[in-house]
């Protein structure tokens, strides 16, 4: 419809090609011409870099369509795609109207868009690459570190450490592996002292034993002498031995079986029992009243070993307390002596085991007793103190600690 008249156009191409191209812009890489009478006419404005209008063989091309066509062809500003419609009216072919596209200059800025963004993609994983390779590389020399280190330690040799510095996870294992190793050491140097000194001490009733049977004679009573000397040192044997299978056995899980135990009746066994071990002035005191979770069998051990060792350093007629209390979240059983005391130096050397010094010098043991009633305190949770006076008094308390989960206080 022409927009001046608002009636059809009257077989009218100048007017209708004027009138289209007034109304509507190509877009970007596109241009609009038109033909009458079989030269150029109309184009859009947009300047191109190829004027499509001066190539002689598609103006003579297009100027003689007489069906609509689309094609394709080439130019030097690179591929044009158009598509080609006469202009009928009164059965004639009265014009014809071309819209090419220009398919380079169109994908041109994408295709620019394109080939940057991959460029700047390339050089980002490249360089992330190169990073990348330097962090695993370091990394990597730091775990080879770790495993140099674990390879060179042997059960000959736990003296290796792992270097490494920093806050990462990397330096987290190391500390935790080096603190491991220094609980191997500690372990092995402890279970080598132990072996030593175990054998040290069964090799002297070894050969006392070995010598005195290799010198028995006809004489009777020779060998009657020699038969109870014998079998006392076995006795001894016999009695280290079994102190070596408890203190082993306190690391197992089923060392302990505990009961509820009534601390006052404890006590009064423990007064009974210690009775027969040695005249001495036997009394009991502290709070005694309460009920407690504990190994009732274990406990006593630890408390009768503390009572004879009170007795091997009192003279008869002095006095031994036994006594317990439980106050906040312990329970506290001691045994306290009048005697020689121990020297300050020595308070904590008399727990390991096979040491007999300062008073303990006096007993004919092996030096475990002391090294049974720790590893049987420990065994719940709980610690030995000593307080001792040279001269004057020693007090060995065993201290456990109380929880919901193992006290029942009540009267008893």
């Amino acid at each position: 419809m022409d927009p001046a008249t608002g009636l059809a156009f009257a077989n009218d191409a100048p007017a209708v090609f004027s009138t289209f191209l007034e109304r509507n812009a190509p877009s970007r890489g596109e241009v609009m011409l038109t033909f009458t009478d079989g030269v150029p006419f109309l184009r859009s404005g947009q300047v191109q870099e190829y004027q499509l209008e001066q190539d002689t063989g598609l103006i003579s091309r297009w100027g003689s369509i007489t069906e609509p066509e689309r094609g394709s062809v080439d130019t030097p500003a690179g591929k044009v795609e158009y598509l080609a419609v006469p202009l009928e009216g009164g059965g004639e072919v009265l014009g014809v109207f071309v819209v090419a596209q220009f398919r380079d200059l169109q994908t041109g800025p994408f295709r620019d868009a394109v080939v940057a963004a991959g460029t700047v993609g390339i050089a980002v994983l490249l360089l992330g690459s190169v990073l990348a390779w330097f962090v695993a590389d370091r990394i990597l020399r730091r775990v080879k570190r770790v495993t140099g280190t674990a390879r060179a330690i042997s059960e000959s040799d736990l003296t290796r450490r792992i270097e490494l510095s920093g806050h990462d996870e990397l330096a987290e294992l190391a500390k935790t592996f080096n603190s491991m190793l220094d609980r191997l050491e500690s372990a092995f140097a402890s279970q080598q002292r132990f072996l030593d000194d175990a054998g040290h001490e069964l090799k002297t009733p070894i050969t006392i034993v070995r010598g005195h049977l290799e010198l028995l004679g006809e004489d009777p009573e020779e060998r009657k002498e020699t038969v109870a000397l014998v079998t006392d040192e076995l006795d001894r044997m016999s009695r280290m031995v079994n102190e070596l299978l408890l203190l082993a056995k306190a690391q197992r899980p089923d060392f302990l079986h505990p009961e509820t135990v009534d601390v006052a009746g404890l006590l009064q066994e423990l007064l009974a029992k210690a009775g027969v071990l040695a005249p001495r002035s036997w009394i009991l005191e502290g709070e005694r009243q309460g009920l407690l979770r504990a190994d009732r069998h274990r406990l006593t051990e630890a408390l009768m070993e503390l009572a004879a060792n009170a007795v091997r350093h009192t003279e008869q007629d002095d006095t031994i307390a036994l006594g317990a209390a439980l106050k906040g979240e312990e329970a506290r059983f001691w045994v306290r002596n009048q005697g020689v005391g121990i020297a300050p130096a020595d308070q904590e050397a008399i727990f390991e085991r096979f040491e007999r010094r300062g008073a303990n010098r006096r007993s004919d043991g092996a030096g475990l007793g002391l090294s049974i009633v720790r590893a049987i305190a420990q065994a719940h949770g709980g610690r030995v103190e000593v307080e001792s006076t040279p001269g004057e008094s020693t007090l060995f308390t065993v201290v456990l600690p109380l929880s919901p989960q193992n006290l029942e206080r009540g009267a008893t």
